[in-house]
């Protein structure tokens, strides 16, 4: 049965693209056909970890938006070498102009749900991963809405705790089925199994990982999807583990 599963934070710089891109790619190893969809139409930037240049992209999420294309045309095929599965992205547009018109014109929301669901079926998606806009507003609402699953990506911070509160009493009266958190940029000094604990109670929420600091990570950069590049990586294997949670 195909899933879409969300991945959102309630402030950004969290790593929720990064998560995301790792989610859907280890899904795709495993054999499934994934698709990813930047909806953070105002700072698009998961294209860059999967390497889609500008040029590449001749149709975006804004297209479709104004009815440009079908939602079809925007998807990329952006899978790596070597995986039994399939990555179709479609990327929101990092040209000024239409970043600045989607800032002034704005969009209707519902044709987001409409294509979401015209890519599961014309493309036959075993999985629709939504890279969220942080925060809360009407497009991540519907997103949510229509979700299986919901990872909340969140730091061990004070402003993002008191957000992510938020973001879950929101989750609960849309009644997702499935919800998790995921801890990321851990210091490696913290007690990783009394934070996870704290955070669960503080939630009543299954902390499906607490990613560490990574300093790998930190030189990758953006420059290429984690879990390729260190597939034995500790980080890796617990993603893994909220990968095979988010579609259980």
């Amino acid at each position: 049965m195909s899933k879409i599963i969300s991945i959102h934070s309630y402030r950004g710089g969290t790593g929720k693209s990064n998560t995301s891109a790792n989610i859907a790619t280890l899904l795709a190893m495993e054999g499934r056909r994934c698709g990813v969809v930047d909806t953070d139409i105002m700072s698009p930037g998961i294209h860059v970890l999967f390497g889609l240049e500008e040029g590449a992209m001749q149709f975006s999420l804004n297209d479709y938006l104004w009815g440009k294309c079908d939602i079809k045309q925007c998807a990329h095929d952006v899978t790596p070498p070597g995986l039994s599965g399939k990555i179709f992205l479609i990327p929101s547009s990092i040209k000024v102009g239409e970043i600045t018109r989607i800032l002034r014109e704005g969009y209707d929301p519902g044709l987001l749900t409409d294509g979401f669901h015209t890519l599961m079926e014309k493309m036959n998606l075993d999985v629709l991963v939504i890279d969220t806009h942080p925060g809360l507003n009407e497009e991540t609402i519907l997103s949510i809405a229509i979700s299986d699953a919901l990872a909340i990506i969140l730091r061990p911070d004070q402003q993002d705790f008191q957000g992510t509160a938020i973001t879950v009493e929101v989750a609960r009266k849309l009644d997702i089925p499935r919800m998790c958190l995921i801890v990321n940029k851990a210091p490696t000094a913290l007690d990783f199994d009394a934070l996870q604990k704290q955070v669960e109670r503080t939630y009543n929420t299954e902390v499906a990982a607490i990613l560490p600091h990574s300093d790998e990570m930190m030189i990758l950069g953006s420059a290429g999807v984690f879990v390729t590049r260190y597939p034995d990586h500790p980080i890796t294997q617990k993603l893994k583990k909220a990968a095979a949670y988010l579609v259980s």
